[in-house]
Parts: structure tokens; C-alpha cells; sequence
């Protein structure tokens, strides 16, 4: 169910240089300021986050960034009431001041420059319309001036974007690298080319307290982009310059070099919004859902996507599990665990076979029978395919070619096959914006889900595309299988993700592993850092509508593993946690934490609660859980604690407050009965 308002506010009244909105709890100012170049700067709680940064568009036809004139400004308020399931929360309540800016270049070009601001959050874009006595019906932005000018003094909580065609197979960039931690912004990009979306950015500013005491505080700055299809590029943020940065194209490289970097869409049109998220703590950026605020879906469906749990033998099993035998003994576990999913990854069609040239006897249709036998669901890998990489992992040359994708798609629907998991794509180019788009809208047709992997950001797309699940774009779980660094960074990846890459979008991360070891076996390769309630909370922590749990049939007491090589089951009170762990939430609230440090946050699914708090700190963390707080009665909390020799109680409290200390790389969870 979903209802838009929008109420004016006023009416449109007459031009002048400068002009300020502010959100509607009056907190977050902006100010447009017109001349040479058009600029916006952005205050909160009267002090300036955003310095005057540039805004406008260099198109083929004409440079709408250079002396801009002011036509009429207006100033109104909207108002968006929607509900959805597969985000931070289920019901928003978005409600904004609108200032639109109706301006034109000296040779009478227009473009409308619109912001949003809410009560944390800034969101603008440019909307072209056609010049009434000219034929132009399209524009080609050749180039975006939009930047973001930061005060003297702010730091930088950013990763790098990668360079074009590098790495395994040359499928850089997919939004795997390692982020910079309170950087100054004097700090250049590992690779030269900016910085991925999301960015986050601190900023100390005093403010003068009771009886005259200053008291210093943390401003927090999230920016990112939202609302990109198939009629844009997605962008990132160039390197800094003297504290600022700006809107950044696609590499030319990107793609193997097929496709343009300037965007192109018909007239009347609009770019994607660029938004900002900001507070005086770092609730709103871990809350915010400006994402989806914004944004309106793209099709209407006649299916009922269900999401949930599900198994994966890849993650730890690795390439040559994906035969029959191996994946029997995931569709126990899931059954075992009443999961709803299983995921056959890489080398299916290969190491399966189709019923036309079926493996030892068995053929994808025999697994994907079988699963159903047990009440569990298929989702099916492949690669996004095409001539962008060197990816030779199958099934290939599917889902880049319209004929032989629906083609693919329609065998699945036959099969009663829910999802599907598309890997390895080729840039941010407006060309392969095109070919997500496409996927989800022939898959939809299936009634398919889709998660993608190897891959860029998404930009509001569960609201856009009501069969998206998730992304990957994360340095994700398979890489603490590959190396034992990323085992030894797990903790400070778990305390980022909730205040930047999960903050913006489902976070496809496939953690939460009960193997001490990373391997079948589960007694030798490198260990597992974390302690296994670390890993618990990782489930709280990371949201993604459908997670595929690292789990391991060794994992689970009872389960037949014919061949006995594997170690003992896991823990009992861990794997009963994770039997009824929800993947879907009604409400989202950090409790507190910093990136890369720690992190404590609570989630809502229906009437029970679930908070998890990690430390990546050398120091003990203290953490005090203040359940009145987040309207929970103390006496209905149950702990889970102990690392690894993890335990479930009933916790001791004081005046309704419970107290612990969590070592390095562990954690604990609270649930509610």
C-alpha cells in the first residue's frame, strides 16, 4: 500500500540570488546561490557541513552549469506513505521540504534544479525539459558539475573504486576493495579513479553548552545516488581537491570498453538523485531510507516474492561441490534447519548437467525435484556473461542476450525455480544500468528473484524493482575462504557495514559461518577469528532479505554426511538461534557504535526483538542496553553469550539496564521471548 501528497506550501514568488529551505524540523538549512556558477551549501543545527559546492550539467547541446539564470523558485512539501518488506523498515513516513529552482542558460536552455530536504536528509537532481521552440527531444550529459565541498577539518570513511578490466578475470570494478578509515581528505584513491558510493564524512564543530562550557560534537555526512535505471550511468565521487569532490562517470575502460560514459535519456527527463544523509550521531545514517524515499517502483507484479534463509555449498565447499551428491546433503540442512532456500552456484550446467546431458546419472532437474520433495526452493547461479570479461564459470552467454535469457527463464519457471544469483557484471556504464534492468524485468515475467553478485551498488532498487533481493558489491564472506587476512578483518568489516555499504542497500554479504576452519573438512586452511556468537550477531547486523548462511552440513547434529570426513556439529544453542532467525524487519534502530570500532543495533521482526552488538576494538567494549529505551520490557530479554563456548540466559540487570563487556572479535545478542 503506498499514498503520495504533495501540498503547496507556497506560491511561486519572485526571483532572487540566494535562496534557503530548511527540513521540516528546521534543523537542516540549504541555501542556493546563483552567479558564475550555481551553488548550494548545507547547514545542520546552524553549523555548515557543506561549504558552497557546485551544481549544473555540461550538455551536447548546450552548458547548463555556466551562469544560470534564475526564472521562479517554488516551495512545497511532499509527502510519501509506503510500506515495504525487504528493507531496514517496514513503513516510512517520508515527508520533506521541496524547493524547485526553474533556471535557464544565458541562450535561454532550461533545466529545473529540485532538492528534498527531510529532517536528516538532502536529496537533488536536475530535471530537463524540452525548449519549446526547438526540436531537441534528448540530451547526452557529457558531463555532471554536481560536488560536495566539505569543511576544513572533515575526515573520510571511503572506499576506493577500483581501476577497469583488473583483477580475477578482469571483472574489476565490482565494489570490493578496502576502505579508508578517518582519512584526511588530503588522501588520493588506491587506484587514482575516486571513490565508491556510499561516503561517509565526520566533521568536529563546537557548539557553546550550558553555563557557557563548550561541548564538541560529531557531525556525520552519508553521500550517495539513488533512483538509477536503465536512463543513467551510475556515478561515484572523484578523488578530493582542496576538500571537495564531484560527481564522477564510469572509466571509458569499464565494460571492456563497449558502450559510452555520457548518459542518454529522451526529453522531459531527470538524472538520479544525488542524497545526503546528516545528524549529529550516527542514528540517522544507519536509519535513513532516503534510498527508497525518493524512488517509485517501475512495474507493478502479480507475484507473491517470499524471502527467508537458505543454504550454499560453494562458500566453503567450494567449486567441486556443485554435483548431485553434495547438493542432496545441502538440501538437508536446509530442511534440517526449516530454511526456505537453497543456492547452487557456479558450474551447474557442467557439473550437474541439464536432463538433456545429465552428470552421473542426475541433471539439475533431479536436484532441483529433490529439493522441492524436501520443501525447499532453488535459486540458481549465473553469469552475467557477455564480452566484458574473461569469466569462463557456467552457465555463460544467458542472461546478457535478450532471446536466450527469456528463453532461460521461462525453463525455470517450468521447474517451479525461484531465484536467480547473477554474477560478474562489467562497470557502472549507463549500458549495464540497461542490462540489470532488463534481467529484473524479464525475471519478474518468470517470477523470479534476483541477487546480484560481482556487481555495482543498488540505488533504491527495492523499491524500484519488486523482485530484487540483494547485491553483493562488499568485500564479502568468500573472501575469508581465499585469505586469512579477511578473517582477521572480519570484525572491523561487520562494525563498517552497518554505517556505509549496508546503510544504502541489501547487503547480499552470505556470513555467518559455524566452521572454525574454512574448509570442508573444518580442521585445517586458516581459522575463523570471531567467536561464535560474533557470527550470530552477524545475522542481526547484515540485512538482506534472503541470507545465504555459511553454514556446513557438518554443522547441524544428526544430519548424515555419508563420507565422515567432516568435524562435529556446531554448537546446539547456535544452531537452534539460527533456525529462527528472521531475514525481514519492521524496524531498524542503532543503539550506538563507530565504524570500524563497534556497533550495537536493535531490529524489529513483528512484536519480537533482536540487538547485537560486536567489538573490532583492541580495547574491551563497554556496552550498556538500555531496553525501556527501545519500548522493550527487560524481564522478556534473553542473552545469547560466551564467545565460543556460547550460552543462552536470562540476563542480570539494573533498573532495567544490562551491562557487558565484549572482547575483541565476539559479541552477544538479545532476543526478546
Amino acid at each position: 500500500m503506498r499514498t503520495s501528497l504533495f501540498l503547496l506550501l507556497s506560491a511561486t514568488f519572485a526571483c532572487a540570488e540566494a535562496q534557503t529551505v530548511s527540513s521540516p524540523d528546521g534543523r537542516l538549512s540549504l541555501t542556493l546561490q546563483t552567479g558564475t556558477t550555481t551553488t548550494y551549501s548545507v547547514t545542520y543545527d546552524n553549523h555548515v557541513v557543506l561549504e558552497a559546492s557546485p551544481l549544473g550539467l555540461i550538455a551536447n547541446y548546450a552548458d547548463l552549469a555556466t551562469d544560470l539564470q534564475l526564472v521562479k523558485t517554488q516551495v512545497d512539501t511532499v509527502r510519501n506513505n509506503y510500506d515495504m518488506t525487504r528493507t531496514k523498515r517496514a513503513h516510512s513516513d517520508y515527508r520533506a521540504t521541496r524547493l524547485r529552482c526553474q533556471m535557464q542558460n544565458p541562450k535561454g536552455w532550461p533545466i529545473d534544479i529540485v532538492f528534498q530536504l527531510s529532517n536528516n536528509d538532502v536529496a537533488l537532481r536536475y530535471e530537463i525539459d524540452k525548449r519549446k521552440d526547438r526540436e531537441t527531444g534528448s540530451i547526452r550529459v557529457m558531463e555532471e558539475k554536481t560536488g560536495f565541498h566539505f569543511v576544513d577539518g572533515t575526515t573520510a570513511f571511503v572506499c576506493p573504486q577500483s581501476a577497469s578490466m583488473i583483477g580475477w578475470k578482469r571483472t574489476k570494478p565490482s565494489y570490493e576493495e578496502n576502505y579508508v578509515y578517518d582519512a584526511p581528505l588530503s588522501v588520493t584513491s588506491q587506484y587514482k579513479q575516486g571513490w565508491t558510493f556510499p561516503c561517509l564524512f565526520k566533521l568536529e564543530a563546537t557548539t557553546e553548552g550550558k553555563k557557557s562550557k563548550n561541548v564538541t560534537k560529531n557531525y556525520w555526512i552519508l553521500v550517495s545516488e539513488t533512483g538509477v535505471d536503465s536512463r543513467y550511468c551510475a556515478s561515484h565521487l572523484s578523488d578530493f581537491k582542496e576538500n571537495a569532490a564531484t560527481i564522477a562517470f564510469p572509466m571509458p575502460e569499464e565494460n571492456n570498453g563497449n558502450g559510452t560514459v555520457e548518459p542518454a535519456f529522451a526529453l522531459p527527463g531527470a538524472t538520479p538523485w544525488r542524497t545526503l544523509t546528516i545528524g549529529d550521531n550516527l542514528s540517522p545514517i544507519a536509519e535513513t531510507t532516503i534510498m527508497y524515499d525518493v524512488v517509485e517502483p517501475l512495474y507493478e507484479t502479480e507475484h507473491n516474492y517470499q524471502f527467508g534463509r537458505g543454504t550454499w555449498s560453494w562458500i566453503l565447499w567450494q567449486d567441486n561441490s556443485i554435483c548431485y551428491e553434495d547438493q542432496v546433503k545441502y538440501i538437508d540442512l536446509a530442511a534440517g534447519m526449516g530454511y526456505e532456500y537453497v543456492l547452487v552456484d557456479n558450474w551447474w550446467d557442467v557439473q550437474i548437467g541439464r536432463k538433456s546431458n545429465p552428470v552421473n546419472g542426475h541433471s539439475i532437474e533431479d536436484v532441483i525435484q529433490y529439493a522441492h520433495s524436501k520443501g525447499v526452493d532453488v535459486f540458481l547461479w549465473y553469469s552475467s556473461s557477455g564480452y566484458w570479461n574473461d569469466i569462463v564459470q557456467g552457465p555463460i552467454n544467458c542472461m546478457d542476450n535478450s532471446i536466450r535469457r527469456k528463453q532461460e527463464m521461462r525453463w525455470m519457471k517450468e521447474m517451479g525455480v525461484k531465484g536467480i544469483k547473477v554474477d560478474f557484471f562489467g562497470g557502472d556504464k549507463q549500458e549495464t544500468m540497461r542490462l540489470y534492468e532488463q534481467i529484473l524485468s524479464d525475471a519478474d515475467d518468470a517470477g523470479l528473484m534476483v541477487i546480484f553478485h560481482g556487481c555495482t551498488i543498488p540505488r533504491g532498487w527495492e523499491r524500484m524493482y519488486p523482485n530484487y533481493v540483494g547485491s553483493e558489491a562488499v568485500l564479502a564472506s568468500e573472501n575469508m575462504f581465499f585469505d586469512r587476512h579477511f578473517c582477521e578483518q572480519e570484525s572491523r568489516n561487520a562494525c563498517t557495514h552497518p554505517f556505509l555499504r549496508n546503510a544504502i542497500g541489501a547487503m547480499e554479504w552470505g556470513g555467518c559461518f559455524m566452521n572454525r576452519y574454512m574448509d570442508r573438512s573444518n580442521q585445517k586452511r586458516h581459522p575463523r577469528v570471531t567467536t561464535d556468537v560474533f557470527e550470530l550477531a552477524t545475522t542481526i547486523l547484515f540485512q538482506n532479505p534472503i541470507q545465504n548462511f555459511a553454514l556446513a552440513p557438518n554443522n547441524l547434529a544428526g544430519l548424515n554426511v555419508p563420507d565422515g570426513k567432516e568435524a562435529g556439529p556446531a554448537p546446539e544453542v547456535c544452531m537452534n538461534y539460527l533456525k529462527q532467525v528472521p531475514t525481514t524487519w519492521d524496524e531498524t534502530r542503532l543503539i550506538e557504535g563507530y565504524p570500524g570500532k563497534q556497533v550495537a543495533l536493535a531490529r524489529r521482526h513483528g512484536e519480537k526483538w533482536y540487538i547485537a552488538a560486536i567489538n573490532a576494538d583492541d580495547v574491551p567494549y563497554s556496552f550498556t542496553l538500555d531496553a525501556k529505551e527501545l519500548g522493550i520490557d527487560p524481564a522478556t530479554l534473553l542473552l545469547y553469550s560466551g564467545g565460543n563456548n556460547p550460552v543462552l540466559t536470562t540476563p542480570k540487570m539494573k533498573k532495567g539496564k544490562i551491562s557487558v563487556t565484549i572482547s575483541k572479535n565476539d559479541g552477544v545478542v538479545f532476543v526478546t521471548k
